[in-house]
């Protein structure tokens, strides 16, 4: 408890006015409030989700692999041959864009190759409808 002096020209001079102070109850009323908070359990919202069963069988087949490299000067390979144009390189995509089953397209960029070629190739095979595309080799740049 403290006292609290009033001091004024009321002519009460020297009668004391005591009151509670409210200062460190609201200080243990907080702390109080912040340990339960922290003590309940936190609620967990779960929604039930009808998910199908995995499939765990290998797939039927291996699935047909596609390099595709660009070198640091700009040249691209598609299987380790060198690819003369654009042109041959859109027929390459739109022919891996058509075979049944899609092959995967690994995509090996050298880390000194610039990239608005890798931008443009990967924009050819997206415009070709090429969906299975991965990036490999990415170890070179850690």
């Amino acid at each position: 408890m403290a006292m609290n002096v009033k001091a004024g020209g009321d002519g009460s001079h020297g009668d004391p006015m005591i009151e509670i102070n409210t200062t460190p109850l609201i200080d243990v009323m907080l702390v109080l409030l912040i340990m339960l908070i922290i003590t309940i359990p936190v609620q967990m919202h779960a929604t039930k989700l009808n998910m199908p069963d995995p499939n765990h069988a290998p797939p039927p087949t291996d699935p047909i692999v596609v390099d595709l490299e660009i070198d640091f000067d700009g040249t691209i390979l598609w299987n380790h041959n060198p690819v003369t144009s654009e042109a041959q390189l859109i027929s390459f995509l739109r022919q891996s864009a058509e075979a049944e089953p899609q092959p995967e397209v690994h995509l090996r960029p050298n880390r000194l190759a610039h990239y608005s070629t890798v931008a443009r190739v990967l924009a050819d095979a997206q415009r070709m409808n090429v969906t299975k595309i991965g990036f490999v080799g990415n170890e070179q740049y850690q």
